[in-house]
């Protein structure tokens, strides 16, 4: 089964009208240290939300592949407004292609979704760390008393890294009931009983995310997913997202050094930067390492939509590895190669490097990532992974 590297006409109209939002307002909310106002409703209302939800819900019904090609140039407009609609596309891929959640629950996402109203999974706390290492959540969820299947809850705890918060309307908050089964609890953050608290202030990286707490004091959720094994959408939806993001940011960073090295003109030198050996070589060195890094991810992504399922996961988190990995060098070696006026705000090479570095702190890491995918070519009767074996079909 092949997978066309394209999006729809009506999924590009979304993603160009994102990443003009984000363009215009990220230097505001980079200021700010925070989502303004102002940007949220234009991240809204560039109906970006739409785009990992069924058309037969009202989305656009963009498959892997092509919401890595969104996020590829979200993050290349800019990475902390591109992570907030990274964030709000993986929790809607991932439910409606693994149905990880309710029937009820998945209606009302797609109906918010259609809105324009972002959403984010919440699960971080100041004491677990990333769930993905285990452990149960402080976050309590009681019954408010109208019975406890079908009735309402009420959710207090605290959340961490929580993207985007002051831009959310909704959040599915993870947290434990009483017999201590973790569930995820849709909390209204316009409503009573939440706070969110500053706390993503002189971040290194990601300053115009919001990424701040959240502080659940009996917030009521009237809708819950009960426990549920993991299903591989959900990661293979969040690495896409992750790895999609920052690797726009390596891009961003090759964008900036080829303009500069047109612009700077030194005297001794009395011609353009972009002449010099030294300057072209690590150009070269930047693309070759981002373009490599992009056709793998798209592979990985392609993979998995010719085959969804535990198979294709590992090569996505391997891609994952490699492009936040390529993000990394890509920045380094464009602000190497600008020289000091790279320090500077000036150029926008100092932002990126700082931001691509937050994409080496996503789960999962490169040693888990890597030999998860190392065990998958070891039991493959093939030399080569699943995925691609899959596209040859």
């Amino acid at each position: 089964m092949d997978v066309p590297l394209v999006l729809s006409e009506s999924q590009a109209a979304v993603v160009a009208r994102a990443a003009q939002a984000i363009r215009a307002h990220g230097p505001a909310c980079e200021a700010a240290q925070d989502v303004t106002p102002a940007a949220a409703r234009a991240l809204s209302e560039s109906g970006y939300t739409r785009l990992t939800v069924p058309a037969a819900q009202g989305g656009l019904g963009a498959n892997l592949t092509q919401f890595a090609l969104a996020q590829l140039t979200l993050g290349r407009a800019g990475a902390g407004l591109a992570l907030v609609l990274a964030m709000h596309g993986h929790v809607t891929g991932a439910a409606f292609q693994g149905r990880t959640l309710p029937g009820e629950l998945l209606a009302v996402l797609a109906e918010a979704s259609g809105r324009g109203e972002l959403l984010n999974a919440l699960a971080s706390e100041p004491e677990l760390g990333s769930p993905s290492r285990g452990g149960l959540p402080r976050t309590r969820a009681e019954p408010d008393g109208t019975g406890f299947e079908g009735g309402g809850w009420r959710v207090t705890g605290r959340k961490t890294w929580s993207t985007g918060s002051r831009a959310l309307t909704w959040a599915l908050v993870t947290a434990a009931a009483p017999d201590g089964q973790v569930g995820r609890y849709l909390v209204d953050l316009r409503g009573p009983g939440v706070q969110i608290e500053p706390t993503w202030v002189d971040a290194l990286a990601l300053r115009g995310s919001g990424s701040h707490d959240v502080v659940f004091t009996g917030a009521p959720a009237r809708l819950h997913a009960p426990p549920a094994a993991a299903h591989p959408a959900s990661s293979a939806w969040f690495w896409t997202a992750v790895a999609g993001t920052y690797l726009g940011v390596g891009f961003a960073a090759l964008d900036a050094l080829r303009a500069y090295a047109h612009e700077r003109v030194p005297t001794a030198l009395g011609a353009p930067i972009a002449t010099v050996p030294r300057v072209q070589e690590q150009v070269g060195r930047i693309g070759a390492e981002v373009l490599a890094a992009r056709a793998l991810l798209l592979s990985a992504t392609q993979g998995w939509d010719a085959g969804p399922g535990a198979a294709s996961a590992p090569l996505i988190g391997a891609a994952k590895v490699v492009a936040t990995n390529a993000a990394v060098t890509a920045s380094d070696l464009a602000v190497r190669a600008a020289g000091g006026a790279a320090l500077t705000a000036s150029l926008p090479l100092e932002r990126l490097l700082r931001d691509a570095r937050a994409g080496l702190t996503h789960p999962p890491g490169d040693e888990a990532a890597l030999t998860a995918f190392g065990a998958a070519l070891l039991d493959s009767p093939s030399a080569e992974p699943a995925p691609d074996a899959a596209l040859r079909d």
